[in-house]
């Protein structure tokens, strides 16, 4: 395992800077709209990656975080329709066309109400903290969908039918980002989280079972979704990993948990980080551990300064795993 970064570069400095902090792998997507991802696209954009030192090892399928309206394919999780199926199948042909362009991953998100959170917090020296309390929810806000639990499985199931027999035929690992926050058995405004607890991500592994088919595991929104994820989370990372689900790593931590949580800087939460590796690298994890939603900090290029103090933190800890690897070797 090793460190990498999902944080999108701006420019060519952006790329060259991320080797200087030890960062050699990242998840990166084209700037062009997604239909026109086709092979030779996509080859000359890991080739310009790869001439920055880095590897493209994972790109962003049109399925993001953000409200289904405001995703590059709304209609995938939305129901029964020609256009539905329509994105589908050229979702389907992305992947066989990452697959002719050397690009062994991509992660995706199944969502409709995107990333939910409450007003922000503050913390450690001012920092702004994403925050999440259920309590002050906004419950007058219309439906967007009729999505119940069991409507939402069948969407689910519908679409992995499709793309997992593809993504197997072209070898192509397809990482499903947990919905956050998790809200547990609840919906909100007609809609149902349902890869929002831990049961449910187990529910989504073992359908339509494959080598190719697993989790971007966030281990932030899995925490958020726990009592006591101080306690709790390394059961959970042995248990995906040992199935070998885990093909990305969202390396952040939070104080509080279910319902009520703020994100906090890796070193300061609830979770222990250094534990938390320990079990990645005890089950065999092999590709990235990347920053998550970093707290945000003032001055100019307040992203890339906050990206930047976790990528020196991840490999801190990545160099006290080698240590401990070189003076108690594991047998395999």
């Amino acid at each position: 395992m090793y460190v990498g970064t999902q944080d999108p570069p701006q420019d060519d400095s952006d790329l060259d800077l991320l080797p200087q902090l030890g960062v050699k792998n990242i998840c990166a997507s084209p700037p062009e709209p997604w239909r026109q991802w086709n092979v030779d696209l996509l080859t000359g954009f890991r080739g310009k990656i790869e001439t920055h030192g880095l590897s493209l090892d994972m790109i962003e399928l049109p399925l993001e975080s953000r409200p289904i309206a405001e995703n590059g394919a709304p209609h995938v999780f939305l129901g029964p329709s020609d256009e539905r199926d329509r994105e589908i199948d050229q979702i389907c042909e992305l992947i066989r066309s990452m697959s002719l362009a050397g690009i062994p991953a991509g992660k995706y998100n199944v969502t409709i109400l995107g990333i939910l959170r409450t007003e922000s917090t503050y913390g450690r020296g001012g920092a702004k903290l994403s925050t999440f309390r259920y309590s002050e929810l906004d419950q007058t806000l219309p439906d967007v969908a009729d999505a119940p639990a069991e409507v939402m499985w069948e969407r689910i199931d519908h679409f992995l039918e499709k793309v997992v027999p593809v993504a197997e035929e072209y070898k192509i690992r397809l990482a499903c980002h947990p919905q956050d926050p998790g809200i547990g058995d609840r919906t909100y405004r007609g809609v149902a989280r349902v890869l929002g607890t831990v049961d449910g991500l187990k529910r989504f592994i073992n359908m339509h079972s494959s080598p190719y088919h697993g989790l971007n595991f966030c281990q932030g929104t899995v925490s958020e979704m726990l009592d006591n994820p101080g306690e709790e989370i390394y059961d959970i990372i042995r248990y995906f990993g040992e199935r070998d689900k885990i093909f990305n790593v969202h390396y952040r931590n939070i104080k509080g948990g279910s319902l009520d949580f703020v994100e906090v800087f890796p070193d300061e939460g609830d979770v222990d980080m250094l534990r938390a590796l320990r079990a990645y690298r005890d089950t065999g994890y092999k590709y990235m551990i990347m920053p998550d939603h970093t707290p945000q900090v003032v001055g100019p290029g307040a992203r890339r300064t906050g990206f930047a103090y976790c990528y020196g933190y991840i490999n801190a800890l990545l160099q006290v795993i080698e240590v401990e690897d070189r003076s108690n070797p594991r047998v395999n």
